[in-house]
């Protein structure tokens, strides 16, 4: 059900804000390939919400 690509990039959003400071690098690096994946085959509907995403992850950079 639903956009696979667009679950996973969500799943790995909500991993890297609440990472460890030791595993943030490698969760947030997995968080934007699902991102970027995701991205080419969303709705644009997905795509407003992935972009809120990476400004998330944007933020715990």
């Amino acid at each position: 059900m639903g956009n696979q690509l667009f679950q996973e990039a969500r799943r790995f959003v909500e991993m890297a804000k609440s990472a460890n400071p030791s595993e943030l690098d490698t969760v947030v690096e997995k968080a934007k390939n699902a991102l970027s994946s995701a991205y080419a085959n969303s709705t644009v509907a997905e795509q407003a919400q992935l972009q809120q995403m990476q400004q998330e992850l944007d933020q715990i950079q």
